[in-house]
């Protein structure tokens, strides 16, 4: 119950600077188009900088056990999921945007903040795992739909600065390279950002809409709904079907952090790659909003069947 209470917190946190996003535009201090340059911070330096930050941790047996088990539960899910969201769009006639919302979830600039709140900076390294593979996603998969584009481009994919960070942060921590102390002390300053301004971009982006039409929207609700209720209880289901909390010792907490991944809000992404490749980003923002609303009650709610359950 009380990491439940935390969860509320700190999500409702998130909630009041994606109003004071709202605010910044309403008063006039900013245009809601002027979110277009926090989103580019964000996507190509900010989450590149708390994914290398991350793996700047000493390697141990223990270390890589646990790195081992966050990857496979992850990738399980990510690979499980996205047919079952890609058969649930066909079957309700969904758009790309609602498909994107209820498959991605906001496992970065809100998962990472509330792991090292709640349970201590040590478990942010397995946090990032699920990120990281997500991020994959992103530029691949997300891209590709969202931006309209045939095909896949390989060099993009493995020359955007994202995935080159991946690829970077997991060399360095199995070859056991620690970066000097004033690299990663610039590194956490600038990650610390991710929270912030992920909710300052939807905020704005809001700030330029009809806030009746935001709450009003009944489709958004349905798919809030599927992102923050059903989604969650599919990937429950899978871990524990899995069996694969009894592979570490740590296996519960470590299952536990992936899940909260999954089980978050509409990743903020979708929201600023709809902005960047001029796809519907009000309509993003809308479920982004409704999903963290909605998810001050859902979160905790999941996060005490996932302590029944498994």
């Amino acid at each position: 119950m009380e990491l439940s209470i935390l969860l509320m917190e700190q999500i409702a946190k998130l909630f009041i600077m994606i109003f004071m996003g709202y605010v910044v535009v309403k008063i006039g201090l900013l245009k809601d188009e002027d979110s277009k340059v926090l989103s580019t911070l964000v996507l190509y330096l900010i989450v590149p900088c708390v994914i290398l930050n991350a793996f700047q941790v000493d390697y141990t047996p223990e270390k890589v056990s646990g790195l081992e088990l966050a990857c496979i539960a992850s990738l399980l899910l990510l690979f499980i999921l996205l047919p079952v969201v890609n058969l649930i769009g066909k079957v309700l006639k969904l758009n790309e945007v609602e498909t994107m919302s209820i498959y991605y979830s906001n496992s970065g600039n809100l998962i990472v903040p509330l792991v090292a709140f709640m349970l201590g900076d040590k478990w942010v390294f397995y946090a990032c795992v699920f990120m990281g593979l997500q991020t994959i996603f992103f530029w691949t998969h997300c891209k590709k739909v969202l931006s309209h584009e045939k095909g896949f481009n390989l060099k993009k994919i493995f020359f955007n600065i994202n995935i080159i960070t991946i690829i970077i942060a997991i060399t360095l921590f199995f070859a056991k390279i620690r970066l000097p102390e004033i690299i990663t002390g610039t590194l956490s300053s600038v990650g610390a950002m991710i929270g912030p301004a992920s909710m300052f971009v939807i905020g704005m982006l809001i700030g330029g809409m009809d806030l009746k039409k935001v709450l009003t929207n009944k489709k958004a609700y349905f798919i809030s709904f599927m992102r923050l209720i059903v989604i969650p209880l599919i990937a429950l289901l899978i871990l524990k079907v899995s069996g694969l909390v009894g592979w570490n010792k740590e296996g519960e907490e470590i299952l536990l952090i992936v899940f909260m991944a999954v089980i978050s809000p509409v990743a903020s992404t979708v929201t600023q790659m709809c902005q960047v490749y001029d796809n519907d980003s009000r309509y993003a923002s809308t479920i982004s909003v409704l999903t963290t609303l909605g998810a001050i009650v859902t979160m905790p709610l999941m996060v005490l069947v996932f302590q029944m359950v498994m």
